[in-house]
């Protein structure tokens, strides 16, 4: 256990609550986590555990007996189905769904945050991964967004790891999407070469639009089908990525003026209204996820040289969902 740490209240803080005074006094420490010491009885007011209200007085002392900044997280193994599309002794390829995470981010700091993501179910089932990501991340080479399904591929020993990862580097993996997107793509193919970085006013967002971190990012696409509906037309398409940029597709798609359904990140409607029939009120479609699914992927075994072409259908909410556009078109 941690020496108690004590912080002598000056007659300056009389009259701020306890949970208001600490957040002040320990910097880098969250709201969250104060009031978790606070409800362990990690925090004491002159020996005496109080509620974070406590107004203070100014001259007390405040002992806190846990550790403000717990030990970093590590993933744990969890008892979780996945589809498992390829595996050997190198390495896997998963069929993640949507909605599934693929690993905590690095700011976790509530252990149950860090349950439930791709990592722990692939601790559970292969036990022994690549350590090169680190103990959020082991075996993980590259990402797909929470709410984008779809195939990734992970290593399961280092040497593999540094295999893939060159081979992600050198555009030497072939990764293939399915997107609906809003509007009609007037040409049956394109390019979208503008670099992708992260927008500097909104920080949970990436933009196309010229950034001091920006990286190049390359996308192709080609038609497959164009609906003309009653909620609105729309085009879907294949998309070919030379590049991996957090939400790349999804950034590309609306810089063009065709965002992806369901993305209301970047600008997509969050629900779908049929335009206004006469003799009843319009229709209202919903998906909740994005319409975004990694389709494919070919590439070399990084250690064998064997060639691998791995494919994953439609999730049935994605096909569900063309389904109903379609029977009202």
């Amino acid at each position: 256990m941690p020496e108690a740490r004590t912080i002598a209240v000056a007659t300056a803080a009389a009259g701020q609550r306890l949970d208001r005074f600490l957040a002040a006094q320990l910097e880098g420490v969250s709201r969250s986590r104060i009031q978790l010491l606070l409800d362990q009885g990690d925090v004491l007011v002159d020996g005496e555990r109080r509620k974070p209200s406590l107004r203070l007085q100014g001259t007390e002392t405040i002992a806190i007996l846990g550790e403000p900044h717990p030990a970093p997280l590590k993933a744990v193994p969890e008892a979780i189905p996945l589809q498992v599309v390829y595996e050997d002794s190198d390495l896997a390829v998963i069929d993640k769904p949507a909605g599934m995470m693929v690993h905590a981010g690095s700011g976790t700091s509530d252990a149950t945050r860090s349950r439930g993501t791709l990592v722990n179910a692939l601790l559970f089932r292969f036990q022994s991964l690549s350590g090169a990501g680190g103990e959020l991340r082991p075996g993980i080479v590259h990402r797909l967004d929470k709410d984008t399904s779809g195939l990734i591929v992970v290593a399961r020993n280092d040497r593999a790891h540094a295999a893939l990862a060159a081979m992600f580097a050198g555009r030497r993996m072939r990764k293939t999407y399915i997107a609906l997107v809003h509007g009609t793509l007037k040409a049956q193919k394109g390019t979208i070469d503008a670099a992708v970085g992260r927008d500097p006013l909104r920080r949970t967002r990436m933009t196309a639009r010229p950034t001091q971190n920006a990286r190049s990012a390359v996308s192709h696409y080609e038609i497959i089908q164009r609906l003309d509906t009653r909620f609105g037309k729309f085009t879907l398409i294949n998309v070919r990525i030379e590049t991996g940029r957090t939400h790349q597709i999804r950034v590309h798609m609306a810089s063009i003026g065709h965002p992806v359904v369901g993305d209301t990140l970047y600008g997509a409607a969050g629900q779908l209204t049929e335009t206004a029939p006469r003799k009843r009120e319009p229709g209202k479609l919903r998906l909740g996820r994005n319409f975004l699914h990694a389709a494919e992927l070919e590439f070399a075994h990084p250690l064998t040289g064997r060639l691998l072409d791995l494919k994953s259908p439609l999730p049935r909410e994605l096909e569900d969902f063309l389904d109903r556009l379609e029977r009202v078109g």
